[in-house]
């Protein structure tokens, strides 16, 4: 039996129907990911099946007794409550008794407390917990505050915008649902809290419907993917990248099928423009045919348009953008940044990984010269230009005006040394001219998104630092800014929790390591993720031989030897030199062979001797200088071969 069942629904605001008689069916063990475009309804489809929103027609049928766990985007709560008040309140008659336990023994531990009484009321509290079976919920409720670094006894008033998020889904988890609603789960979360959570899905077993733009995400829990299409649900098993090619399949039909339906009609057009041809025939069922042609086109939705992104890197940067030297800063006695050095250099793409509140913002602010270090030294380059996404997009004036945030003061913008209309300009994002004029706060999250980036591209920066670019945007968007940022010919320092962006995206990792120290790797998350995994695995296999060579101390023979280390990961320079080096081994080779050439030639020694010395001594220089480059190469191969 389904678990969940949308019958012929709809639902439109304003004009533009959301669901256009949609039908749809959940049932038990599935995992499905629900996608589509910004603004076509997915969240409000989720509200409506979570029974939290209303349809205009049609109905949602919800299996009897199933506990059924949903998360919104924006999720209200008290702020009056404490955390954990807070998370045990979806659980009925137990979260009163859990929360009244969890206050008596805070009350306990206090030394001025009148102790009588509270162990008397601590103890009816556990008799009526365990006639309940309540206790598998608290130590669930305790152990998922813990996971997501929440505070039980903070107030829900005092928390960020993501630790709300992540008490919401605290909440949704420890009533262990029969089926969980997520809109947008990993928005806010970094990347170990999101790692853990797949895992905990996936584990749980438990049916799942969830809205997202994290591909890596979506890969790794859905059994399925349903996209909402213009009012329309079309479901398709199995991965996204199975979603893919059908869904290029059917557009590419569709396309097909609207051609031959528009040529037709214009066919049928010409015939009743003839009017004398069209009345002596008197031909009917013709003319009634036009008439319903006509109302089918008029009815047909086109497909929305992809959001047009250009960007102008404007005058090129100095070929240093930063330098860090033993850089340190604390603040009070905690350290963010310990002795860490890097050399970041012009057209560089780096991603910056760390779980919130490892210093991330403080180590960019640090390399653009924002933030002075307590220790070590910091020299910036020159002719650097930065513009700045802000995750909290703090840059946005909600009561502004949208062309008054992209123009102030002026109705054009020029990008790339193309002057475009600023309603124009607007419609590259997919903001209809009507909207042009409305205030940023009408706006949904993935709009505000595309609108602070239409506003940050709208003018020219050879240094892009992008913090948590892709919250709330759609799949199709966020695919059209990796492109865009794979080709800026300038350097990008990237935050984001999205692990197939910064894969796609970076070409080196700056990686928060624990107690303020940072490293840098080559590659992006997944080159990070590995080398980490190999490194535990190092870890573990010398920890073995030790454990081995104390029992062999102890008259134990040891039975294992050494296994073999795992390779080195190289630095990012290092990386970047090994790289280089067969193509300079090449150049050198190839003017090698030039020189003996010219060198074999004896009209040379005759005609210009004091040539062909200078030929002969660059001869000597580039076989020294190919011994050292060979040399080189042969070291940095052999620190990435397992000992």
């Amino acid at each position: 039996m389904p678990f969940l069942t949308l019958s012929d629904a709809s639902l439109a605001f304003g004009h533009v129907p959301l669901l256009d008689h949609a039908d749809f069916q959940l049932d038990p063990g599935e995992r499905v990911a629900l996608i589509g475009r910004n603004g076509t309804g997915k969240s409000s489809l989720l509200a409506a099946l979570a029974g939290q929103g209303a349809l205009d027609d049609g109905t949602v049928w919800r299996q009897p007794g199933a506990r059924i766990g949903y998360v919104p985007q924006e999720p209200p709560f008290d702020p009056e409550l404490t955390v954990f008040k807070a998370v045990v309140a979806g659980m009925g008659t137990t979260s009163a008794l859990l929360a009244e336990y969890h206050e008596v023994s805070h009350r306990l531990a206090e030394s001025d407390a009148d102790h009588e009484p509270l162990l008397a009321r601590l103890h009816t509290l556990q008799t009526e917990l365990e006639a309940l079976g309540a206790w598998q919920f608290e130590s669930q409720a305790e152990r998922v505050i813990a996971r997501f670094s929440l505070d039980p006894d903070a107030k829900v008033g005092s928390l960020s915008g993501g630790q709300k998020k992540r008490l919401a889904l605290a909440q949704a988890l420890a009533v262990s649902p029969d089926v969980l609603l997520l809109d947008e789960p990993t928005n806010h979360l970094d990347i170990a809290a999101i790692e853990w959570l797949e895992d905990l899905l996936i584990e749980s077993n438990v049916t799942l419907l969830f809205i997202t733009h994290d591909r890596r995400f979506l890969d790794r829990l859905a059994t399925r993917i349903v996209e909402l299409d213009r009012g329309k649900l079309m479901s398709c098993p199995g991965s996204f990248a199975e979603y893919q090619k059908r869904k290029a399949q059917m557009l590419h039909d569709e396309e097909i099928a609207n051609a031959r339906f528009d040529k037709f009609l214009a066919q049928e057009e010409v015939w009743i423009r003839k009017g004398v041809e069209a009345r002596r025939t008197r031909n009917e069922g013709r003319v009634l045919r036009l008439e319903q042609l006509r109302r089918d086109r008029a009815a047909r939705r086109e497909r929305q348009g992809r959001v047009e992104l250009a960007l102008d890197a404007g005058e090129k940067s100095g070929q240093l953008v930063a330098e860090l030297q033993c850089v340190t800063k604390r603040f009070g006695e905690k350290t963010i940044v310990r002795d860490f050095s890097t050399r970041l250099m012009r057209g560089d793409k780096i991603g910056l990984i760390g779980p919130n509140g490892a210093g991330k913002t403080t180590l960019l602010r640090l390399i653009l010269g924002e933030l002075q270090p307590d220790e070590g030294k910091v020299r910036q380059g020159t002719k650097v230009e930065v513009a700045y996404f802000d995750q909290f997009r703090s840059q946005l004036d909600p009561e502004a005006a949208l062309i008054d945030v992209i123009s102030p003061g002026s109705d054009y913008v020029e990008v790339a040394g193309v002057k475009k209309h600023v309603i124009s300009y607007l419609g590259d994002f997919l903001f209809a001219p009507q909207r042009a004029r409305s205030p940023v706060k009408s706006l949904s999250g993935g709009e505000r998104n595309r609108l602070l980036l239409a506003r940050l591209f709208a003018r020219p920066a050879n240094v892009l630092v992008l913090d948590e670019p892709t919250n709330d945007l759609d799949i199709e968007t966020l695919e059209l800014l990796e492109e865009l940022l794979q080709d800026y010919p300038g350097t990008l320092f990237l935050v984001s929790h999205d692990r197939a962006f910064l894969d796609a995206v970076v070409t080196q990792t700056i990686a928060a390591e624990g107690d303020g120290r940072w490293h840098e790797y080559a590659g992006g998350y997944s080159d990070w993720a590995s080398y980490q995994q190999q490194r535990r695995a190092a870890d573990a296999a010398d920890k073995e031989v030790e454990k081995q060579a104390m029992r062999g101390r102890e008259g134990a023979k040891p039975v294992v030897e050494k296994p073999r280390s795992a390779p080195t990961k190289l630095s990012y320079k290092d990386q970047r030199e090994l790289d280089a080096l067969p193509a300079r081994i090449a150049a050198l080779e190839d003017e090698q062979k030039t020189l003996t050439a010219k060198l074999e030639d004896p009209q040379l020694y005759a005609s210009d001797p004091q040539a062909a010395q200078g030929f002969a001594n660059r001869l000597a220089g580039i076989d020294e200088e190919l011994l050292i480059l060979l040399e080189r190469w042969e070291a940095l191969e052999a620190m990435l071969t397992p000992r």
